[in-house]
């Protein structure tokens, strides 16, 4: 990811469904203004999802994705109906692309009800016009179009960003819980982990989040925190850490101060703290031999001193006394089966949009599994859960 670049978490994503040879990648190339995706006659072309981050008006930033037809068959098709599938699980946005002159299918009807039980926003594009003709008359989710001819591609996008905007949750990570010109003093921690010449995504977020919202943000290590302190002409309105350096702050930091950490405002921005701050408890009732599921957004190298695969195990260990198994996922792979675990930790899920979180957390729900997230956890674990909430009334009432 460039400098400049928005990241995938915070942009929209579009998939494109449908049928073998409906014609999804042409539409999908159409959209797009680009040869995003390889076309031919042969039913099947498209054996893999294909995901492009792209600039889409009048959207903006999103990310578009071209699935294999969901009517695949025979072994291997069946394992890229089950990719087409877990693409839902991100999607804010569904394009359900159907061949105009054939109608809707089994397999179309199917998706169509998969979208409505997620409440996924969606739009039905019966391609293929150019052979039909448009019909006088069409559903309020349908639009006939022509990836050939490029006939009513426009209203294709229009009715796309009208149904991506009901998906928009409006969320801010952090501007809005304080007043212009307040001081928010950030603490990052420079260690073996962090990445080597820049700060890490809820940090730099955090940082343009106070910026736009016209406040100060003082950022320093924990161990320049209490000259950081010191220096402020005004008392801070909020100190937030690095949950890693959560039982040093809290020390240094006076309690009429809000102190909470990145990953607790990321469960929030991304819809799941109240979720979080429930499920937190189920540390207390963790015995031997119980599995934990550990769960990272991204891909990074880990490395000696690794949050989720080595601090928060030991710090688990310590805190309940027991012997646990510990069980990792990472990236885009999450497991199906949740009923196994005990608990499910996930990051704070910078790198995921907010509607694969979201379904993690509902997958977790539905085996009765308590989820919470690494933030929360290490913050229960230090007696200072309660305190870390304060900044959010509502929550702190429940610990």
């Amino acid at each position: 990811m460039g400098m400049n670049d928005t990241p995938s978490g915070e942009r929209l994503h579009i998939g494109f469904f449908g049928c073998r040879n409906a014609g999804k990648s042409s539409v999908v190339n159409a959209v797009t203004g680009q040869d995003l995706a390889l076309v031919s006659d042969v039913a099947g072309t498209t054996t893999d999802p294909v995901s492009k981050a792209m600039e889409l008006l009048p959207l903006g930033p999103v990310l578009v994705i071209d699935t294999p037809g969901v009517d695949d068959e025979g072994g291997l098709g069946k394992m890229r109906v089950e990719r087409t599938k877990r693409v839902l699980e991100k999607t804010d946005c569904a394009v359900l692309i159907a061949d105009a002159s054939r109608g809707l299918n089994a397999s179309d009807r199917e998706l169509l009800q998969i979208f409505k039980e997620r409440g996924i926003p969606y739009v039905i594009a019966m391609n293929k016009c150019d052979l039909t003709g448009v019909p006088q008359t069409a559903s309020d989710k349908e639009i006939f179009v022509s990836a050939k001819t490029g006939e009513n591609i426009g209203a294709l996008k229009d009715r796309i960003a009208a149904a991506a905007k009901r998906a928009e949750s409006g969320r801010r990570l952090v501007g809005d819980l304080l007043e212009k010109g307040d001081i928010a003093v950030l603490v990052v921690p420079i260690d073996s982990a962090a990445p080597k010449g820049r700060l890490i995504l809820p940090q730099q977020q955090a940082i343009r989040d106070l910026l736009e919202s016209g406040c100060i943000p003082m950022v320093c290590r924990e161990s320049e925190l209490e000259l950081t302190l010191s220096a402020c002409a005004k008392k801070p309105a909020m100190v937030i850490t690095d949950s890693q350096a959560f039982k040093l702050v809290a020390e240094i930091v006076p309690q009429e101060i809000p102190l909470t950490s990145f990953s607790i405002l990321m469960a929030r921005y991304k819809g799941f703290l109240e979720t979080a701050v429930k499920g937190v408890t189920a540390l207390k009732d963790i015995s031997g031999g119980d599995k934990i599921l550990i769960s990272e957004g991204c891909t990074h190298h880990r490395q000696c001193g690794d949050i989720g695969t080595e601090k928060l195990p030991r710090w688990i260990r310590s805190f309940t006394g027991a012997q646990p198994q510990f069980e990792f996922s990472s990236g885009g792979g999450f497991p199906e089966e949740l009923s196994q675990y005990k608990l499910v930790i996930h990051c704070g899920g910078c790198m995921l949009n907010a509607s694969e979180l979201t379904y993690r957390m509902k997958s977790a729900e539905k085996a009765g599994v308590p989820f919470t997230n690494y933030g929360t956890a290490i913050a229960y674990m230090n007696g200072i859960l309660k305190r870390s909430l304060a900044p959010f009334p509502a929550l702190e009432k429940l610990v």
